[in-house]
């Protein structure tokens, strides 16, 4: 288990779906070995499927490049220690135009650009 607070490096997500978010790393990191990454992924996953319903996704390492697109108010990046975190939902909100749902994250090694 990692002892340190968590860090939001960036977010659009609610505060109270942030409190969610980071009491589930917690708890993943309790529940299986720092080093099981695929294992915590898929204990918040599971979680905020259960939660948000479906969608979700999920990404855990000590290091990973991404470029994903996801509903708006629904992205999440931090850092617990070593560990980061990266949770987006996917998919199709139809009350939303397009350009309104959707933005776009590009992250490579902690360096972070938003393009919308």
């Amino acid at each position: 288990m990692l002892e340190g607070r968590g860090v939001v490096r960036e977010t659009d997500m609610p505060e109270e779906m942030q409190g969610r978010v980071l009491e589930l790393a917690y708890q993943a990191l309790d529940l299986h070995e720092v080093s099981d990454c695929q294992s915590i992924a898929h204990y918040i996953k599971q979680k905020f499927d259960e939660d948000y319903g479906a969608a979700w996704h999920c990404v855990v390492g000590k290091e990973f490049g991404s470029c994903i697109t996801h509903l708006r108010g629904t992205f999440i990046f931090f850092g617990v220690e070593m560990m980061e975190f990266l949770i987006f939902k996917d998919g199709n909100d139809f009350s939303l135009t397009k350009e309104e749902a959707v933005g776009v994250l590009q992250l490579q090694d902690s360096t972070k650009k938003i393009i919308t």
